[in-house]
């Protein structure tokens, strides 16, 4: 299937978010579409495939004009479109959601379930995804395994060109090897893919040619092969980015927070670590080993069985975030839609929520005061909004990601826990998140970050914690530690003496 998208336009009213885009995707190729969060990439997968329609230009598929009436239509046409954000009925079992609005009948007319689940759990193994049990409701599985199911509903349709807008977000190291064998492997049936990725090495691990966009706009488009990282940057940012980490010198000061023996029963195990002030401390480990778990109990999101937390060394009771919030903890969790952002509220309101009672002045919210906080959050971060009051869902994923950034960086946190805080977010606004990172701990926040971008971990911290298992395997010091050794710890192994693993139990800071 040869796909050509020529001189698409569209506008939401003075927004002009595409701007005469061209776009050819040639049978059997893996063609990446990479831009900064609000370039349009989204917009323009839309369009294709009959969500959105255009203000001008057409759409050729195979040489023939097509209108797609929408999503389905285009997936009936062999088009299938896995988004970056998942919208699954989460009550619903995973088998339901993988064939809703296609179920398997028998020849009675029954729906014939015994079919979904074995088609089911074959497509979600050729993932090797095998550990997931399609009779449980998809919201108890974590981000990554609901983007692995997402993967294989496409797979199911039988499609000769999926759309991928950041498949591998929430995804570890191994499920990206297995996602890209089964790009491969179909690209070599002559399946098509659109790659949508903020993930450089992607790009050039998987793709053939790639589309960059600026500002609604088909800047260039390039074989793979014949390209760099930096004139992809320069040509997605307008400008040269320097290094994509920036150095830290951390001056710490005393023990901000302190777990002892922390567990919850069946899900984690004795864990005890600290974090100082103006410390980045990084988590690391395989999807399901408890990071984020371990975090929603220190927020008082999930019940405790057993363990001490402390803050400046006396010890607390957190079981309820609004506890966590008055101990001036702040949590940017995995999953901003459904946890992080009220997404039918205004930018204005989410950002002020944690901070709403330092704004009340005489029984009333001082909303001059809160306007003019809310605009300096959002010029710092860098949002792109028509303004505070659009809502937070009418936002591209990075700027929502930014919206939430804002809202624990103005709640004043003085230990803030960022888990995964650069997912699906583009190389520019990694940079912007790195460099607010610093500066926080430049002001003596101390900084907890789960992050399954092992360079990121080990370019952002400056020691790594590694869970295996519901266990802390190990704490490394980041200048100590190499891709290798964290590795290690996350699959369950131990490191020789002398390597720079730190004990667990008895950790000194």
């Amino acid at each position: 299937m040869k796909v050509e998208l020529k001189d698409i336009s569209k506008a939401f009213g003075a927004n002009k978010v595409l701007q005469g885009v061209n776009l050819t995707v040639e049978s059997g190729e893996v063609h990446a579409l990479i831009g900064e969060n609000g370039a349009g990439k989204s917009t323009l997968m839309n369009i294709f495939t009959g969500l959105l329609s255009s203000d001008g230009g057409k759409v050729l598929v195979d040489g023939q004009e097509v209108h797609y009436r929408g999503p389905l239509d285009a997936e009936q046409h062999g088009i299938s479109f896995m988004h970056q954000e998942m919208n699954n009925f989460r009550e619903m079992p995973v088998v339901d959601n993988m064939f809703l609005n296609k179920e398997k009948r028998n020849k009675y007319g029954l729906m014939d379930e015994k079919a979904m689940v074995k088609e089911a759990e074959h497509y979600l193994g050729e993932l090797g995804a095998v550990k997931v049990n399609v009779r449980e409701p998809i919201g108890n599985l974590t981000v990554g395994r609901q983007q692995m199911v997402e993967i294989a509903k496409s797979l199911m349709s039988d499609a000769k060109l999926i759309i991928m807008d950041e498949p591998t977000a929430a995804l570890t190291e191994k499920e990206i090897a297995l996602l890209f064998d089964v790009v491969k492997r179909l690209k070599a049936k002559g399946v098509s893919f659109i790659y949508i990725s903020h993930r450089m090495e992607e790009i050039f691990e998987i793709a053939d040619r790639c589309t960059v966009m600026r500002d609604g706009v088909s800047v260039a488009t390039y074989a793979v092969k014949d390209v760099d990282v930096k004139q992809l940057v320069r040509d997605m940012i307008g400008r040269e980015i320097g290094d994509f980490y920036p150095e830290r010198h951390p001056e710490l000061g005393g023990v901000a927070l302190e777990v002892q023996h922390l567990t919850e029963k069946n899900v984690f195990d004795d864990v005890s670590f600290s974090v100082r002030e103006g410390e980045i401390l990084a988590f690391s480990g395989l999807m399901g080993a408890g990071r984020t778990e371990i975090m929603r109990t220190i927020f008082g999101i999930d019940k405790l069985t057993s363990g001490t937390i402390l803050l400046d060394g006396k010890p607390v009771q957190i079981h309820t975030p609004e506890q966590a919030i008055k101990h001036n903890i702040g949590f940017v969790t995995e999953d901003r839609k459904d946890e992080g952002l009220i997404l039918d509220q205004s930018l204005h309101d989410n950002i002020v929520l944690p901070s709403i009672s330092g704004f009340i002045k005489n029984g009333l919210v001082d909303d001059k005061t809160t306007d003019e906080f809310v605009r300096m959050l959002m010029k710092r971060l860098s949002v792109k909004a028509m303004g505070p009051e659009v809502s937070a869902g009418s936002l591209s994923g990075g700027n929502q990601q930014k919206v939430v950034l804002a809202k624990w960086v103005g709640s004043g946190s003085k230990v803030l826990i960022l888990d995964e805080p650069t997912r699906g977010v583009d190389v520019g606004a990694k940079r912007e998140i790195y460099d607010l990172m610093n500066e926080l701990t430049s002001r003596h926040v101390a900084i907890i970050m789960i992050s399954s971008d092992l360079p990121e971990v080990l370019g952002m911290s400056d020691r790594i914690a590694v869970v295996y298992e519901g266990r802390l395997k190990g704490i490394l010091a980041t200048k100590e530690a190499t891709q290798e050794k964290v590795m290690t710890l996350a699959t369950g192994g131990t490191l020789d003496a002398g390597s720079g693993e730190a004990e667990t139990e008895k950790q000194t800071v």
